[in-house]
């Protein structure tokens, strides 16, 4: 088989990207991809907005945020192929809504600090949903703050500033879990970011699938860790760019990070 160009990572404006899902489209099909994924944080709203189209084949995925609730270790999961995506939105109706209420709450500190923000203003997530990444976009686009991830985003959301919040996810175990319930494959995405690949066997005996292997933040050392999982445990690999337009916090385009061949063959099911 000629292996495919595929993008399994993207983001679009039904979560936290600033891109259509339209110009996400012209974006991978002027790249010459074969087809891409779209994962949104948390929803799988996009499933019924993506147009028919001929010339790239288009994904409906997830990214579902999760936590080993024991250690407080982060991990994302990917689910791709879901088939019964009523019980994924059960999962993560409450992360989109607390998710939201903490937004709303970080612009309103922001807010007493001096800021003009106009919450009638300010764009959403799929039209309901407000993330930081749309806080900063508006004090960027007015002029209040120089750089979306510059001092100004480290100083207030991050070591303990005061935007500095967490909202309550599933369990990580349970996400995985869920996907396959869901009829879905599920995978644990750039492992190197958050630094949880010991939880990779636990994740297993849960069902995870695969790994992504090709992302911004994976370095050489862990993509070498990846691969060395996947052949222990005849895990797939998978890859793509995380994708997010203007509120990207790494210069990679669609298209820059491919999938890995057997990612492929599994999630556009090419035997």
């Amino acid at each position: 088989m000629q292996y495919m160009k595929c993008d399994f990572h993207i983001h679009s404006s039904v979560s936290d990207g600033s891109d259509t899902i339209l110009q996400l489209i012209e974006k991978a099909k002027a790249r010459g991809l074969y087809a891409i994924a779209i994962t949104e944080h948390d929803t799988l709203s996009h499933v019924g907005q993506i147009p028919v189209s001929t010339e790239l084949n288009v994904v409906a995925g997830i990214e579902i945020s999760a936590v080993h609730k024991q250690s407080g270790t982060k991990a994302h999961i990917l689910g791709y192929n879901i088939v019964k995506p009523e019980i994924i939105t059960e999962l993560v109706e409450p992360i989109l809504e607390a998710r939201n209420k903490l937004s709303e709450k970080q612009a309103g500190i922001i807010a007493k600090l001096g800021y003009k923000i106009d919450m009638s203003l300010l764009p959403r997530a799929d039209g309901k949903y407000l993330y930081k990444q749309h806080i900063m976009s508006w004090l960027c686009e007015t002029g209040q703050v120089s750089e979306m991830f510059g001092g100004f985003y480290k100083k207030i959301f991050k070591g303990g500033g005061l935007c500095d919040f967490e909202i309550e996810y599933p369990s990580v175990f349970y996400a995985v879990r869920t996907i396959k319930e869901a009829g879905g494959v599920a995978v644990l995405a750039h492992p190197g970011q958050q630094a949880n690949f010991w939880l990779i066997p636990e994740l297993i005996d849960a069902g995870l699938d695969g790994l992504e292997l090709g992302h911004p933040s994976n370095t050489e050392n862990d993509k070498e860790k990846i691969h060395a999982y996947a052949n222990e445990h005849n895990l797939f690999l998978t890859g793509g760019s995380d994708y997010h337009g203007r509120f990207s916090n790494h210069p990679y385009k669609i298209g820059d990070i491919l999938s890995e061949e057997s990612g492929v063959k599994v999630i556009l099911g090419i035997s």
